[in-house]
This record gives C-alpha cells, sequence and structure tokens, in this order.
C-alpha cells in the first residue's frame, strides 16, 4: 500500500516521445479507456496501422473518429472485433492477424471486473477473459511479431500485457489443489469479492513464464501496471469504490502512457514487469518471486496451456 500511495499521488508516468513510423500496432480494449489514450498516443507517434480490437464494434467506430479528428491522422485506425469471452472469436482474429503484412506490437488490454460469477467456455467468465483468452491471444500473435523481426530486422516486436499491481493483494491458497480453474469456477467455493486480483495474479504468472519461454531477441514479452486510473473497468464497483477511485485515480490519459511506454522499451525489458512508465525489477509481488510462486507458476501454467492446446491444438509450438 505504500508504494501504491506513493506511485498515485508523487509519480507521473512521462508523456510517451519517440517514433513508431511505418508500425503496424495492435491494441485490445481500445474502443475506450486506457485503450483508446493509448491508442491515441501510437497514432500521434506516427504508427502507419493501428488495430482497434474491440468487443463493441460502433463504440469501436466512434473511438476511431475521435481518435482520427484528434490526431489529424486519417485512415490509420482499423476496428477489429473480439471477444475474449468466445475462443472462436479469438482464433477468428488470429486468423485476421496472419494475414497482416507486419505486426510491431501488440498491447493485450481487454480485461473484464465483475463479481457476478458466470461460466463462458466452462470456466468463471474473468478466468476465461482475463487469464485463459488473453494468453490464447498472445501465443496466437507470437509468430506474426516474430516473422515481422525476421522481415523488418530494425524494428523491436513487443508482446505487452497490461496486469495490475493488485496481483499482490490477495492469496492464493487454491494453488496446491488439483484443477485449480474449475476449483475458482465453481459458484460454492468462488470468492468473486477478490476474483479480479486473482486473476491478475494468475495472469502475471503466466506471462512470467511465457517471457521465460521466448527469445527476447525475437519478440520482448513485458508486462504492467497502469495503476489506478479513471477508467470503464471497475463500473460495477459500488459507492465506497467510486469514493477510493475519486480521490487517488489517475486521469485516463496519464494511465494510458504506461501502455505505450510498455511497447517503446528495447530487449533489455523482455521478462520485465513495468511501474508507472519503467522497469521495476521488484514490481511483481513476494509471493510470485518466491519459491512457492514458482512452483504455483509452473501448475498455472500448464493448466492453462493444456487448456489452450484443447482449443488449438499444437499451440505451444508457436513459442
Amino acid at each position: 500500500m505504500p508504494s501504491f500511495l506513493y506511485s498515485q499521488f508523487l509519480v507521473r508516468p512521462p508523456y510517451p516521445k519517440g517514433s513508431l513510423d511505418g508500425q503496424t500496432i495492435l491494441i485490445t480494449g481500445a474502443n475506450v479507456g486506457l485503450g483508446k489514450e493509448a491508442a491515441r498516443h501510437v497514432v500521434r507517434l506516427g504508427a502507419a496501422r493501428v488495430i482497434l480490437g474491440v468487443r463493441n464494434v460502433k463504440a469501436g467506430e466512434e473511438a476511431k473518429k475521435d481518435i482520427e479528428a484528434s490526431t489529424n491522422r486519417a485512415g490509420v485506425c482499423e476496428v477489429w472485433e473480439i471477444d475474449l469471452a468466445s475462443y472462436k472469436s479469438v482464433l477468428a482474429f488470429g486468423e485476421r492477424i496472419s494475414t497482416l503484412p507486419r505486426l510491431d506490437s501488440a498491447i493485450l488490454n481487454a480485461a473484464v471486473a465483475t463479481r457476478n460469477l458466470e461460466l463462458v467456455e466452462g470456466y468463471e467468465r474473468t478466468i476465461t477473459v482475463n487469464v485463459i483468452s488473453t494468453l490464447l491471444l498472445g501465443l496466437i500473435l507470437l509468430p506474426k511479431l516474430k516473422e515481422t523481426k525476421v522481415n523488418f530486422p530494425s524494428t523491436i516486436p513487443h508482446l505487452t500485457f497490461v496486469v495490475s499491481e493488485v496481483h499482490g493483494w490477495v492469496e492464493f491458497k487454491e494453488w496446491k489443489e488439483d484443477k485449480v480453474l474449475k476449483l475458482l469456477s465453481d459458484k460454492d467455493r468462488a470468492n468473486m469479492n477478490e476474483r479480479y486480483p486473482l486473476s491478475k495474479l494468475l495472469e502475471v504468472l503466466v506471462v512470467h513464464e511465457l517471457a521465460s519461454r521466448v527469445r527476447g531477441s525475437e519478440v520482448v514479452v513485458n508486462m504492467l501496471n497502469p495503476g489506478l486510473c479513471h477508467s470503464s473497468l471497475a463500473r460495477e464497483g459500488d459507492w465506497k469504490f467510486a469514493v477510493f477511485k475519486f480521490v487517488l485515480a489517475r486521469s485516463t490519459e496519464v494511465g494510458s502512457r504506461t501502455l505505450v511506454a510498455g511497447i517503446l522499451n528495447g530487449t533489455e525489458a523482455h521478462g520485465a514487469y513495468m511501474n508507472d512508465g519503467y522497469v521495476d525489477g521488484e514490481g511483481m509481488s513476494p509471493f510470485v518471486r518466491s519459491a512457492e510462486g514458482a512452483k504455483a507458476r509452473a501448475k498455472v501454467w500448464s493448466e492453462v496451456t493444456s487448456i489452450l492446446e484443447g482449443v488449438r491444438p499444437g499451440i505451444l509450438q508457436n513459442i
């Protein structure tokens, strides 16, 4: 909590600078909030093609118009539909990605936060969207990112995951049990009050493992914490959380700077956890960095990738 308050009150992430000239950038969850403002920065920095991955196409088209009008760069943004609650949708999105001439970086920002337990694709929706489908999409994107590095050697492809510092605010006692994700999806066992933080802990674990398996010279895999920001993510929160956000939250634009920082660094950021737009060697929670955390990471990775092999056999070969 002290580090959280320090960042929220005393640290202002730097305004994104640099050049993305000629690059193709993908941002999911880009019709609102952090994703939309990150897309605005990316367009401003000269990207040639910016793919807005959205569930709500109408809202995506409105975001496209707003971004292009504010940056005076018409015809740069494209709205592509993707619903992380559907494996079929993610796979179809991946097929479209495979047709691109290049993909320089992807910011996987789409997520859900809810206290209502609903099963999609056999698992609780937050787990499916924030963990299983997010890793599925990341693995699908890897071949195109690697290909881009081969065909455009000067680029540094990035696969960047938006996580959260709240991953360190929750216990994960269930990791030692069998079929952890099924357990977390059991309506009689699930603690939905802490579901979002737990989903982000699971995401940190699988991204940490993924980065250890990918060569940073081919694709930089990293993750970032944008801090508490004004966005639509926690629209199901109660009045207490609304007050909490009013007092502490960063503006959406300031928070979005951290997303763009995730793709502007070099290979030194491979496998890194970023806070406030900078690599933070101690940003991952003590549990994640512990021996117990390493065991949990291996177990969660095994379970999630087993699910993904069922969705698309051979997908681990993309690594």
